[in-house]
């Protein structure tokens, strides 16, 4: 699967993209896979509440179902101004 992350998600891990070979059923479980990975990931994932996910495309939830799923994104909550 291919974990994509934008804005200051990106710039929190280092790049723009992983490709996740995980047993995740959910969003939430793959990132707390993510987390445990190294410092900047916790970093990136310490606050839920300040980022959005979507799961091939569609904006979801952190409790959405990962199964058949072919690409995971992060970013923060859209602004507008």
């Amino acid at each position: 699967m291919d974990v994509l992350y934008f804005a200051w998600v990106r710039e929190r891990i280092g790049h723009p993209r992983d490709r996740v070979d995980t047993q995740a059923a959910t969003v939430r479980e793959l990132v707390a896979e993510l987390r445990a990975r190294e410092d900047r990931y916790a970093a990136a994932f310490a606050d839920l509440s300040a980022l959005r996910v979507a799961v091939d495309q569609e904006l979801t939830d952190f409790d959405a179902p990962l199964a058949g799923a072919r690409e995971v994104a992060f970013f923060p909550p859209m602004t507008g101004g």
